[in-house]
């Protein structure tokens, strides 16, 4: 009976694994609680890519006798049941109360209080902490190319506390983690941890994990469950960390080879954009000067036709001004008065006017002209002054000849305003 009962409590009260284990023993297959000496980081059989290795505690060996057989038959469908009915029980609670680690809402939260605890309870002598949530560790370690050790806390293993206090706070561990890789820790009874734990699925406590970036992926390289010294955590750490450099190292010259691509590509698009700017300032300039040029060529057509229109309204101008003169005196009139006309070209032109004509007239005729400026002004000579033969401020309705004071005969000079 006392070799059934701790056979039970070797195997946590699982009557079948004891069964099977008991079985095991006696067909020669060495049984789980007296373990062969562990080999150093064997290969995980379910990713051939994660290095696991597993220390567990030493347990004494126990020996069934055929009451332990009879025991274990009386019990095995109470047992069953027992199970059974447990195992609905606690599948159904999960769906009335929720495991409350599941939310996870401050997760740097969760972190910082289990540094605070730690320090606490085993000192400030650790390896540096990172100090953010996981994904950021994944970030971070992916950005940087280096190894992240994931420790997950079990707050009530017996393990923990002898790991954390002997292995982890040990000078020579803690000179490793810090100069070698990222570290990351957290318990599981917080949200964060808890969230890490169900996506490493740890089987037991203390666990390690290695991640790096492998194949362009993080990925878990390394595992390391259950109480370990030391000297073998160093002696397991570095073997991973040996065996998986070459892919830091790949990655490493591939990332350099893709910047060094990037930088030519950045460059070669910078000189192509500048080609392109210089381009198309030139296109810019010389659609600036075709511009330049069309308004200045709008602008002398425009010139033109202004002149032109000018001249055609000044030919109307004379022609009217031509037409409304009035009839020229004979020479026998009394009241006529002859007057020559010398204009700026040195011609001359004579014509007879009436004494009691404005010099408006005169204006007029000589203004029809052809030979005539488009502006001038009528200068008697003695004594010499300007008539005024169009209306002005000072003389409003221009005199007559004879108030002009013109004789019978006169020489008057058409001086040339147009320029001024």
């Amino acid at each position: 009976m006392e070799q059934c009962r701790l056979a039970l409590e070797q195997h946590n009260w699982n009557m079948e694994a004891a069964v099977q284990d008991r079985l095991n023993e006696q067909e020669g297959v060495p049984s789980v609680f007296n373990p062969p000496p562990p080999r150093p980081l064997q290969v995980n059989t379910a990713d051939h890519r994660i290095y696991s290795y597993v220390v567990s505690r030493p347990q004494p060996r126990a020996s069934f006798g055929l009451l332990g057989w009879g025991y274990y038959l009386i019990m095995l469908p109470f047992r069953f049941t027992y199970y059974t009915i447990l195992d609905i029980f606690r599948f159904a609670l999960r769906f009335i109360r929720p495991d409350p680690r599941s939310r996870v809402t401050d997760p740097v939260g969760d972190i910082v209080s289990f540094m605070h605890s730690f320090e606490e309870k085993y000192g400030r002598a650790h390896p540096v902490f990172y100090q953010g949530t996981y994904s950021q560790a994944l970030n971070d370690a992916k950005r940087e190319l280096r190894f992240l050790l994931v420790y997950l806390h079990g707050d009530d293993h017996q393990d923990s506390d002898e790991f954390c206090r002997n292995t982890l706070c040990a000078p020579e561990v803690i000179s490793l983690i810090n100069s070698r890789m990222l570290f990351w820790a957290c318990s599981t009874n917080k949200p964060e941890g808890y969230r890490v734990s169900q996506a490493l699925r740890e089987n037991t406590y203390p666990f390690l994990a290695m991640i790096m970036l492998k194949d362009r992926r993080m990925t878990v390289v390394g595992r390391l469950e259950g109480l370990i010294q030391p000297d073998d955590l160093i002696n397991q750490l570095t073997f991973i960390m040996d065996a998986n450099q070459t892919y830091l190292v790949s990655e490493r010259l591939e990332r350099e080879e893709r910047n060094q691509t990037q930088v030519l590509r950045q460059q070669q698009d910078e000189a192509y954009l500048a080609s392109l700017r210089a381009d198309q300032e030139k296109e810019r300039k010389k659609r600036e000067e075709r511009e330049r040029k069309r308004r200045k060529e709008e602008e002398v057509q425009q010139q033109k036709l202004a002149e032109e229109r000018r001249r055609q309204n000044l030919q109307e101008e004379k022609e009217r001004k031509l037409e409304c003169l009035p009839p020229e005196p004979s020479p026998d009139d009394p009241e006529s008065v002859k007057i020559i006309f010398k204009l700026p070209n040195d011609s001359r032109v004579e014509r007879r006017f009436h004494f009691s004509q404005s010099l408006t007239v005169i204006h007029d005729f000589l203004f029809s002209l052809k030979e005539s400026p488009e502006k001038f002004q009528i200068e008697a000579n003695f004594p010499r002054r300007v008539l005024p033969c169009v209306p002005s401020e000072e003389w409003p309705n221009p005199p007559t000849l004879q108030e002009a004071g013109l004789s019978h005969t006169e020489v008057l000079f058409v001086q040339d305003l147009t320029d001024e």
